[in-house]
């Protein structure tokens, strides 16, 4: 089975799944970050009719985090940004994929009201990494994720609000934790198997 993990550097969530017998590949802008031959560097909006059975995607949420709302109203040019992320938000929860996953941090008011709001909210803290991060995912024909391991509230760590500027610090913090990126393969991965199994 075809899985497409959009947006994704690292590598992590797309080796989560391949590590399980999948046929998985991830595509972005950036070459793998792991060097991977299994990545696909270019525009996933070109790839996607490929026949794909699953995508979980991260678009940039630069435009959409509540945290950047104020910019906004400080930045009235960030408005056409927004437009253009949201389309491109649509364009991946939209895709002809019948299983599909879109991850964002906590979208603000007005690109909710364009994207929805999303089916669930995790933390990687219900995923056995001892960091708060909330984050929000929308789903179409997926069950939501199930906390695989909790970190105790005092164990879990500000780390990805209160990284220091630097130049990698967006990549630091867009990152999928491997806790995330393992339970989704599992969990999702065991879906999509009992599923086509059912049509078979």
């Amino acid at each position: 089975m075809k899985v497409l993990v959009a947006c994704e550097f690292s590598g992590r969530v797309r080796s989560a799944f391949r590590k399980r017998g999948f046929n998985a590949y991830s595509c972005d802008l950036l070459p793998a970050e792991d060097g991977s031959e299994y990545h696909i560097q270019g525009d996933v909006r070109e790839i996607l009719d490929d026949g794909w059975d699953m995508m979980i995607a991260h678009p940039p949420c630069t435009y959409l985090c509540n945290s950047g709302v104020r910019w906004l109203h400080e930045r009235p040019e960030r408005w056409k940004l927004l437009e253009e992320a949201t389309e491109f938000f649509l364009t991946l929860l939209n895709a002809p994929v019948p299983h599909i996953c879109v991850e964002n941090p906590v979208p603000h008011r007005y690109a909710r009201e364009k994207i929805g709001k999303p089916t669930q909210y995790i933390q990687p803290y219900q995923f056995g990494e001892p960091v708060s991060k909330k984050t929000g995912l929308w789903l179409k024909n997926l069950p939501p994720l199930k906390p695989t391991e909790i970190i105790p509230k005092e164990k879990v760590e500000q780390r990805a609000w209160l990284e220091p500027p630097s130049p990698e610090r967006w990549k630091n913090r867009s990152r999928t934790f491997v806790g995330v990126a393992e339970a989704m393969a599992e969990q999702w991965g065991r879906f999509l198997i009992e599923t086509y199994k059912e049509v078979i």
